[in-house]
């Protein structure tokens, strides 16, 4: 096994690679910002490095900066988290180049599926429903609306290089499509240095489901599916599994087919398959060639620790699970908690914790790194843990999730706490009559 790996990251994510790490009996290296010096990844890890200012680019996305970090701690891999480098091309390419074992797929396999095109080609080539749109990119507004007019509005402009909902609008019809076309190139630019866009087909009531896989040279699994529909404007807020609306029929059509792609390209490492579903159909949305925020709710129904997996895959090449061992059992939910003001259009509160006191119980857990004192800054994602509740079925999962709320104090900044109790009371929610959609359109707060 690898004796020495870095992480490449901050966070929960940080704290939940370097316990995985330790089960190994793997040392690790934690790299940080000036400003994160004292968190919690930092005091965890057997040793830490200073890459920069608080400025991402500075520190997180500075890769001169963490490679003098893995030269200086002679560290043999890089695990990346989700974010920052993850999904990094030349990041990948530049540790491969240095025999750095980068704990993920390649480079060409991130380069191959991070581009939404193509990965929408790939997926239709190996028999995937694809959403109906674009062939490829357009950077001709004319030919584009006339693409759009073909397919029928509402359609989805998307920038080809990202997602997270940057560089994507919704136009509803011809007269407005123009200045959403313009806007949706510069935001593309903007936050992923690539103004190209592609057309598709706008769902207007779809469930966002996606599919965990695990992927070596000899085989490729999946750990069933996720329920990631509770969104805010493409963010998600809570991801459940299994799906409450999925039938076993379309579950195992969804499987089948999401394998046999993932197999086919000679994929290795943990990956996440995208979809859109409405009507009782499934189109492939994009593949993730990362672990997910929301890999925590397969672990408690499988039982399997996928940051663990995903090492042994980067050392070896191959899985050591088979489909076989796979038996999920009973329902999970994951909230994210996210130090935002719901009231205020969800402003995000930095601050400093005061009073902090965690829930625990039978079958609930927090991936998390705040504590008393701990400084919460306005430099990075608002999210500051997940809490995770696991029952025989879906209604105990969440009154034990609504328990476990009722426990969770985090004083001295504002969160989205009191705004998960409120959706998991909700008539919508317990009857699973939601999508996408549902938290744009209907106030909650």
């Amino acid at each position: 096994m690898f004796k020495k790996i870095l992480i490449a990251n901050r966070g929960e994510i940080a704290v939940r690679i370097i316990r995985a790490c330790k089960e190994w009996g793997i040392q690790t290296v934690a790299v940080h910002s000036d400003v994160d010096k004292d968190s919690m990844h930092v005091r965890l890890a057997d040793e830490s490095v200073c890459i920069g200012s608080h400025q991402p680019s500075n520190s997180y996305l500075n890769i001169p900066a963490i490679m003098s970090a893995i030269e200086l701690t002679r560290s043999e891999a890089v695990h990346p988290g989700y974010g920052f480098l993850s999904e990094n091309v030349n990041f990948a390419k530049i540790l491969e180049e240095n025999k750095i074992k980068f704990i993920g797929p390649s480079s060409k396999l991130i380069k191959m599926m991070g581009d939404k095109i193509e990965a929408k080609r790939i997926a239709k080539e190996y028999g995937l429903p694809v959403i109906e749109g674009s062939e490829g990119g357009v950077s001709d507004s004319k030919q584009a609306k006339e693409i759009s007019k073909k397919i029928g509005f509402p359609v989805l402009i998307k920038a080809a290089g990202g997602g997270g909902g940057k560089g994507m609008k919704i136009v509803h019809n011809e007269k407005d499509f123009d200045l959403s076309f313009s806007a949706a190139k510069i935001e593309a630019m903007k936050y992923f240095g690539n103004d190209e866009v592609y057309i598709e087909k706008f769902f207007q009531n779809p469930r966002h489901i996606e599919v965990q896989i695990l992927s070596g040279k000899n085989r490729t699994i999946h750990l069933h599916e996720r329920d990631c529909s509770v969104q805010r404007r493409h963010q998600k807020l809570i991801e459940e599994t299994p799906s409450p609306i999925l039938t076993n029929e379309i579950r195992k059509d969804l499987f089948e087919k999401t394998v046999n792609m993932v197999s086919k390209i000679g994929y290795e490492g943990a990956g996440t398959v995208e979809f859109i579903y409405e009507d009782k159909k499934f189109f492939f949305l994009e593949m993730n060639t990362r672990v997910q925020v929301e890999h925590p709710v397969t672990e408690v129904v499988t039982g399997i620790d996928i940051i663990k997996e995903q090492i042994h895959i980067a050392f070896t090449g191959e899985t050591a699970l088979t489909q076989n061992d796979i038996k999920p059992r009973g329902h999970a939910i994951e909230c994210r908690i996210n130090a935002e003001d719901p009231s205020k259009n969800f402003q995000p509160c930095p601050g400093t914790i005061g009073v902090c006191h965690q829930p625990s119980g039978f079958r609930t857990r927090v991936d998390g790194s705040i504590f008393q004192g701990y400084k919460i800054t306005p430099y990075y994602d608002s999210m500051v843990c997940k809490l995770i509740c696991h029952g025989r079925n879906r209604n105990e999962a969440i009154q034990r999730m609504l328990r476990s709320l009722d426990e969770f104090v985090i004083d001295g900044i504002t969160t989205t706490i009191e705004l998960h109790k409120k959706l998991l009371k909700h008539e919508k929610f317990i009857k699973s009559n939601f999508n996408v959609s549902w938290l744009d359109n209907e106030k909650i707060i």
